[in-house]
């Protein structure tokens, strides 16, 4: 799980957005985007749902950097423009700047322009002396970065959390080489990569037993009824997290409890009892499987950086040499 800001579509891509949703649901097996996850009240489900035991991904990676960031600071070091993919609040992007020596700049990448410039805004009051430039893209795509981040000799993507695993394979091999190109030969990918454990540990963090993460669920549907008109009955559906052992990941799912017509657009979309509504899915790594993935993207793995348990990795990746 991860998250992806969002905000209200706007009229000119409310067409857009409902044909989306429409050609989701028309796959086998049913699909929603995760982005619909994230309303007000879906961010703040979300919140919640890093405080709950279950959940260790955002304490685990947390722990990885109060203990390590000082060294992620030496590997990366002086004078550094460091692009911060999906920014977000920025938490632990601040453990990673109060050890960093004399950052060029600093430059969160994120889709949402109210959220990255109140975090941006934020981190300016902490950091004065240090050159924020909030970059507002959708870093799946390639953006624009100022001239001078992009002359900069050493460049580094950080890229935290486990949102790469929200991508297929295809997609986070594209991804991972257009951090390649973005630092260029002399900079770095500093990357967060949840790793493989027994799946009943991955099904209780995204189904916990206080149900918040069911709710989380749950109002992806509420999203889309209030702004683009659906009527889904948000009673109809059962929360479920699901291994895929052959894929290596965990999927949610809305599992309709009854025979159901939904209607969207102007179209009448059918859902069976039982049928199920893939809303996200999440790959885990091992070290091998994830150094494999890097290098197809031209990436090889410098340093790995764990919690005691092997629940979580950092991990440093440098554009690959030739040989």
């Amino acid at each position: 799980m991860a998250k992806h800001p969002s905000t209200a579509p706007a009229k000119s891509t409310q067409d857009a957005l409902t044909n989306d949703v429409l050609d989701g649901l028309k796959k086998e097996p049913k699909e929603l985007s995760a982005v619909w996850f994230y309303d007000e009240l879906g961010s703040f489900l979300f919140d919640n749902i890093c405080e709950l035991p279950e959940y260790y991904i955002t304490r685990t990676e947390l722990q990885i950097m109060h203990g390590h960031a000082n060294e992620m600071a030496q590997y990366i070091g002086p004078d550094a423009a460091l692009i911060e993919f999906g920014s977000g609040t920025s938490m632990k992007t601040r453990l990673l700047l109060d050890r960093l020596e004399s950052p060029l700049a600093y430059a969160p990448v994120d889709i949402s322009r109210e959220h990255l410039f109140a975090a941006a805004g934020a981190l300016a009051k902490d950091y004065p002396h240090l050159h924020i430039v909030p970059v507002c893209a959708d870093f799946t795509q390639n953006f624009e970065l100022p001239n001078f981040i992009r002359a900069a000799e050493r460049r580094i993507v950080y890229f935290p959390g486990s949102t790469l695993g929200n991508f297929d394979r295809p997609q986070a091999r594209a991804l991972l080489a257009r951090m390649r190109d973005l630092v260029g030969k002399n900079g770095a990918v500093l990357i967060g990569i949840d790793l493989r454990k027994d799946p009943r540990v991955l099904e209780r963090a995204y189904d916990d037993a206080a149900g918040v993460t069911a709710e989380f669920n749950i109002n992806a549907l509420r999203h889309v009824n209030r702004e683009l008109g659906a009527d889904f009955d948000l009673d109809a559906f059962d929360h479920l997290a699901v291994w895929v052992e052959n894929e290596s990941r965990i999927e949610m799912h809305l599992v309709s409890k009854k025979e159901q017509t939904v209607h969207l657009g102007g179209e009448k979309v059918r859902i069976g009892r039982g049928e199920h509504l893939r809303t996200e899915y999440c790959h885990k790594y091992t070290l091998d499987t994830f150094n494999e993935l890097a290098a197809t993207a031209g990436l090889a793995v410098k340093r790995v950086w764990m919690d005691p348990n092997k629940l979580f990795s950092v991990q440093l990746l440098e554009p690959a040499r030739l040989q």
